[in-house]
């Protein structure tokens, strides 16, 4: 007998099942089929929605601000929105995660308070030489990442490009990929000096203080030092279809290149938005005006690796500052990433409920070397379901889990709602309320998959 059945219209990765059942034992999909579900002692029939694979998302910042137990409250709105495993930023608060013993000490604050599984980013600190990165590595990172651009001289600090190189060189024998932070310092520097000279402030003025140019001009560094290396050069957000064009032209040339996209990109835009929300939708690299539909024909070319929240767990009390330069960048967005981007698709007339499996569960899975252990309703694979209804909902944010209860996308409208989340089996969130516990939530090692494998 199983422990669960789950039945109805699901995404497999071979495409769209009508009707067919998911049997799971021991936290592990053991059987699929069609037709009558066999015996559970468990069993939930989906009749006006879809079963997708548990959400990898594969951007978040879980303790940029309160720290390790940060991640309690994050993986808790995690689960209510549908993601079952978080890849989090290793930008800590306040000590970045750059050495096995921060690594040890976060593994085991998932281990004690994580409702949902969590793989792990590592960084490499100014002028720290690269001998911890094979440690790192052993001990089950799935990717890292580091900056361009200083936002904190510890937390969130600048990698001059020789260092860079070495880390680069010291990973290219490697499946790992090294992320970046893509913005130019001293242009964007230059540019805020010159805005607040002249007065401006406002969404807009943020936007044009970091222009395109500093982003891009960053990226063809880091995309050229990493084919230098033969390394996994990654660009965790691109805001402009240019951005994903370059990427594309190195992936073209044969060199590991990859780009992703985060979803708030998708949806707002400084012209449109700015005055209403001000600093509440201030993102670094900025939203851009006027990219939306150019951003969604990158999608559908193929040329966006996977779409992100770049959930950062700022409170509002950091937005409320008198300029929009002192204001903190970020937005919260694990509740919204799975509605948000499936709606949008479905506004397009896209095929949403795939789109959303693709580029949501499976190309992050892949990417993060954790497929097929997640991200797709597959034989022995982690039981991990978000579980669709079609039925309209206005996002509110006072009623999310996150211990923020704040959002850019209060007011808007999704055109589905997560009615259940189960995490290798388990009944993670009911609809109403999270139902499983703290340290329920596992940590999620790389392994043997690779993005460039075929």
């Amino acid at each position: 007998m199983f422990d669960l059945v789950v039945q109805g219209t699901a995404i497999l990765p071979e495409g769209v099942r009508d009707n067919v059942w998911i049997g799971v034992k021991n936290g592990k999909i053991a059987a699929i089929g069609e037709g009558d579900a066999p015996e559970a002692k468990e069993q939930h029939k989906v009749t006006n929605g879809v079963i997708l694979p548990g959400v990898v998302d594969g951007q978040t910042h879980a303790c940029s601000y309160g720290g390790l137990p940060g991640i309690e409250s994050t993986t808790r709105s995690a689960i209510a929105g549908g993601v079952t495993t978080l890849v989090d930023m290793p930008y800590d608060n306040p000590d970045p995660l750059n050495t096995e013993a921060r690594l040890d000490d976060k593994v085991r604050t998932i281990e004690d308070v994580a409702h949902a599984d969590m793989a792990l980013y590592a960084t490499v600190a100014p002028g720290q030489d690269v001998s911890e990165i094979g440690a790192l590595i052993d001990g089950g990172v799935v990717a890292f990442k580091i900056s361009t651009f200083e936002s904190n001289p510890t937390r969130f600090p600048r990698i001059q490009t020789p260092q860079m190189v070495e880390i680069f060189e010291a990973l290219a024998p490697t499946d790992i990929p090294l992320g970046v932070h893509n913005e130019d310092q001293d242009m964007v520097h230059a540019y805020m000096a010159k805005a607040k000279s002249e007065g401006k402030n406002g969404l807009v003025a943020h936007s044009e203080s970091r222009p395109a140019s500093a982003e891009l001009s960053a990226t063809a560094q880091f995309l050229e030092l990493g084919a230098a290396a033969h390394a996994h050069a990654h660009i965790v957000h691109l805001t402009t279809a240019r951005g994903f064009q370059l990427v594309d032209n190195y992936a073209f040339d044969g060199y590991r290149a990859t780009g992703e996209l985060c979803v708030h990109y998708l949806w707002f835009d400084p012209e449109i938005d700015g005055e209403e929300l001000g600093a509440k939708m201030k993102v670094n690299p900025p939203i851009r005006p006027g990219e939306i539909d150019v951003l969604w024909e990158e999608i559908l070319a193929g040329r966006v690796g996977f779409i992100s929240s770049d959930h950062s767990s700022w409170p509002i009390d950091n937005k409320f500052t008198p300029s929009i330069f002192d204001a903190g960048a970020g937005i919260p967005g694990l509740e919204t990433l799975l509605p948000c981007f499936y709606t949008a698709a479905e506004q397009r007339g896209l095929d949403a409920a795939s789109l959303t499996a693709e580029m949501l569960c499976e190309r992050p899975a892949r990417f993060f070397g954790i497929w097929p252990q997640k991200g797709g309703i597959q034989l022995g694979a982690d039981a991990d379901f978000a579980i669709l209804k079609n039925e309209p909902q206005i996002w509110d944010s006072a009623n999310a889990h996150d211990d923020l209860n704040w959002s850019p996308f209060d007011g808007r409208t999704f055109s589905v709602t997560v009615d259940r989340t189960y995490l290798r089996g388990q009944l993670a969130w009911d609809g109403e309320k999270v139902c499983n516990a703290a340290g329920d939530g596992s940590y999620v090692r790389r392994g043997d998959s690779n993005w460039f494998e075929d």
